[in-house]
């Protein structure tokens, strides 16, 4: 026969049981942990050590770095490294992006959450979800077959320019825009809703003077996440944006940005380089500018928990 195992014996086996799967599981995700953070740091400290060479070792000058409009660190008399004309380029086109991008995402997540059909939300749904999915390399070669020619030919100049770079990362980042405000605005509680229309007002009026105002920080955040991506773009504006070394005057005129100068220009040197060390010095304004966009959705993050 089969010893019987008494109901306490077995209630102190299952609990002995799940109490050493809850210690497994927690040293997991402890590990797990430890390696982002880890990871992070380490990321951090090694482009902080390269970025800061060309400075402590090759004596280039901090302000003349950041506020120069001249690049030409290949000259053997003189070499000059202004960053300026990148730096303003990576932010023109990051935030004229946004422009673009978030009253349009914002519009769509309206509509699929307010003013749609059910079935509204379950064909723009999967038409986001696709946008996401396409590579940037695709985006930036579809920029370059048809929306280059198409400036020249019918806006002026040679195509290449702000204005491709901008059309290109708005479409790029709408996905992330959309995607952060349809949840913004479906997290909202329907007494929001109820309330308005039980005080008479419109649709629009509720959406207008109550749902936007409650979902402002997320849509914020939205919009920064969004702008966060576009900052850090590389192949697709490369494809698009001109890349030459001068300072933009117009939407029309040619541009490079952080990335694009990079991507072009790391190959081409020599590890430990002054160029070289000049391009790492770059990669760290791109790491700054990163955190302070972290820092900014933290904020907004913040204000949407008061």
């Amino acid at each position: 026969m089969e010893k019987v195992i008494p109901a306490k014996d077995r209630l102190l086996k299952s609990q002995k049981n799940w109490m050493n799967g809850e210690v497994r599981g927690k040293i997991i995700v402890f590990i797990c942990a430890i390696i982002m953070i880890s990871a992070t740091i380490a990321i951090t400290i090694f482009l902080g050590q390269k970025g800061l060479q060309s400075f402590i070792k090759d004596g280039v000058n901090l302000f003349d770095f950041v506020t120069g409009k001249i690049w030409n660190p290949t000259d053997p008399a003189k070499p000059l490294y202004g960053a300026l004309p990148f730096i303003l380029g990576s932010f023109a086109v990051t935030f004229l992006s946004a422009l673009i991008a978030a009253p349009l995402g914002i519009g769509g997540a309206i509509f699929m959450t307010e003013i749609a059909p059910s079935w509204g939300r379950k064909i723009l749904q999967p038409v986001i979800e696709l946008l996401v999915g396409i590579p940037s390399v695709v985006y930036g070669f579809i920029g370059l077959t048809v929306l280059v020619p198409f400036i020249r030919g019918h806006v002026g100049g040679l195509g290449f320019s702000l204005l491709s770079g901008m059309i290109v990362l708005s479409i790029m980042i709408l996905p992330t825009v959309t995607t952060i405000a349809t949840d913004a605005m479906s997290s909202l509680p329907n007494n929001l809703r109820e309330g308005s229309y039980a005080l008479g007002a419109t649709r629009w009026q509720t959406i207008r003077k109550v749902l936007i105002p409650a979902a402002l920080p997320n849509l914020l955040t939205a919009v920064v996440l969004g702008m966060s991506r576009a900052f850090g773009e590389a192949l697709a504006v490369q494809m698009v944006i001109g890349n030459v070394k001068t300072m933009p005057h117009s939407l029309l005129d040619a541009s490079a940005t952080l990335t694009t100068i990079i991507t072009l220009n790391m190959g081409n040197t020599t590890f430990g380089s002054p160029e070289n060390n000049v391009l790492w010095s770059l990669g760290l304004i791109l790491l700054i500018m990163s955190f302070a966009f972290i820092l900014l959705i933290r904020y907004l993050s913040s204000r949407r928990k008061i």
